[in-house]
């Protein structure tokens, strides 16, 4: 079965045309790599998935779990299981991450008709996942990436992810000025959510990324259209001649 079905996708903002009928396929269980050149569309594809405003699609459909996605608030397509971590996460000042977690996660399991944690069950889970992405249990009361370096804030994201659980992640170039602790980080989270009924679309530059998670197939974005799919090859053909070579 299919978790993610993009067809003949076009989508516009401010009156530009940025997508010019994306078609993809990202089946449940596999891990799917989107790369491109900048303003290929990449990042805008990732919004309307997650449906950001101020993104019109103008032509074409997204399904996921055979659901019309664009129908969609932002905030059901969360609930469904679908989980965002940004190119550039941003600050919350005022709310930790404890609570902030504590929120998304009750709203997640309220929508899918579960109890609430109670606050000990809460604070376990905090702690696993927190340890998990080796992030120390203080960052819990820090406000939500408030004076977090680039890196902490990525590691917060894939805790986030983590703790979400999600049926589909998208990961926004994720890996951009990230050491190599950190990369690994971001992949180990990739590569422990991985099973039957969990896949990931991971959009990114490079290719070391794509070394630690093994995509299961990789599509080219270019000017607002995928130009090619196939397997890892196609990693090792843009790192070798760049996106120019291919057509």
């Amino acid at each position: 079965m299919n978790i993610l079905e993009i067809n003949n996708l076009h989508a516009s903002v401010e009156g530009k045309e940025i997508l010019r009928g994306v078609s993809l396929t990202v089946p449940e269980g596999e891990v799917h790599a989107l790369m491109g050149p900048n303003g290929a569309g990449k990042s805008t594809l990732s919004a309307v998935l997650t449906g950001r405003p101020g993104y019109t699609v103008t032509e074409g459909s997204v399904l996921y779990r055979g659901q019309d996605l664009l129908a969609l608030k932002p905030e059901e397509r969360s609930w469904a299981g679908l989980f965002l971590s940004f190119q550039y996460p941003i600050e919350i000042p005022g709310v930790s991450i404890s609570a902030f977690m504590k929120a998304a996660v009750d709203a997640r399991r309220k929508a899918a008709g579960k109890a609430t944690l109670s606050a000990a069950e809460y604070l376990r889970l905090l702690n696993e996942k927190m340890a998990f992405v080796g992030m120390k249990p203080e960052f819990a009361k820090r406000e939500v990436n408030v004076g977090f370096s680039g890196g902490e804030k990525k590691r917060c994201e894939i805790f986030q992810m983590a703790m979400l659980d999600p049926a589909l992640s998208i990961l926004d170039e994720t890996d951009s000025g990230l050491d190599v602790d950190a990369l690994k980080t971001v992949a180990d989270g990739v590569n422990a959510l991985r099973g039957p009924q969990k896949s990931a679309l991971v959009i990114t530059h490079y290719k070391r990324l794509l070394e630690m998670v093994v995509p299961d197939r990789v599509h080219v974005l270019k000017a607002g259209s995928i130009v090619a799919e196939g397997g890892f090859e196609l990693v090792e053909q843009i790192e070798n001649e760049g996106y120019d070579s291919i057509r």
